[in-house]
């Protein structure tokens, strides 16, 4: 029996979330698993998870967060913006995790498994906000304010929004380029269509959580399931028909008021042997 297994938002900046991660172990040797991005803010913190993760499973398969592309105060590696994210996937490649830029690897042959990178444009505002700039403006006065405002560059390109239309152009080119008659699973950090952040307590934190530009991903292309996470509220949805798996780990005060143990890989897909 293998598995494909999902997890995201492990912030192991976080001691408990830390031994979390030390604790993770496949089912079987043939267990792949799938990051949705997350891991860490320091770029110490994110190479020591992958490099004891890409150990113990037969393939890790990675895609970015927004906390890996923040530039930290406390980070000795002052990377910015697409730089910052270059030096990840260089890193992931020398262990043999898969990255966004890579070949999409196919799971005992019948998945796809395709990660993603496709950041957010401001475009999940709430209702009456015209304008990116209004909708901001809303946030801000009701003091719901995403870190990456501070932290998250989006270097050489000169706005987020910017950079995520030239990632969601590059993305739709690869997926029209999937082989026909293998459904794929699509790997994302940040939900792929607006529902899901419908349950957000705080509703303007949804402009930090997506674009709309990638709404019909799932029913466009041959879809088995989207995995994301950033929202922290681990669930499973249904989109025309398609499964939604939100697979966040999240902070430890966040965790602690779940039943069951935390840290648990979500089941994607399994396979007897």
């Amino acid at each position: 029996m293998s598995a494909l297994l999902a997890i995201s938002d492990l912030h192991i900046g976080h001691a408990e979330n830390r031994e979390i991660v030390e604790a993770l172990k496949p089912g079987s040797a043939a267990d792949w698993l799938l990051i949705a991005g997350d891991v860490a803010e320091l770029m110490a913190d994110v190479e020591w998870a992958l490099r004891l993760l890409s150990r113990r499973f037969a393939k890790v398969v990675w895609t970015p967060g927004n906390h890996e592309l923040w530039t930290h105060p406390s980070d000795p590696f002052r990377l910015r913006g697409a730089e910052r994210y270059d030096h990840l996937v260089r890193f992931c490649r020398e262990l043999g995790v898969v990255t966004p830029e890579d070949p999409y690897p196919v799971w005992e042959e019948s998945l796809i498994v395709a990660p993603l990178f496709s950041l957010y444009d401001y475009t999940f505002r709430v209702p009456g906000a015209r304008s990116r700039a209004e909708a901001l403006s809303q946030a801000y006065e009701r003091g719901v304010i995403c870190t990456d405002e501070m932290l998250l560059h989006p270097d050489p390109y000169p706005s987020r929004q910017a950079w995520c239309a030239a990632r969601v152009e590059e993305t739709e080119r690869r997926l029209n380029d999937l082989p026909a008659g293998l459904p794929a699973v699509l790997v994302n950090h940040w939900p792929l269509v607006r529902g899901p952040t419908d349950i957000l307590r705080y509703p303007d934190f949804a402009l930090w959580c997506g674009t709309e530009r990638t709404g019909d991903w799932h029913v466009r292309f041959n879809v088995h399931t989207v995995v994301y996470g950033h929202l922290h509220i681990p669930r499973t949805t249904w989109h025309n028909g398609v499964r939604f798996e939100e697979v966040s780990l999240g902070y430890p005060r966040e965790w602690r008021r779940r039943r069951g143990a935390a840290g648990l890989l979500r089941p994607i897909g399994r396979r007897s042997a």
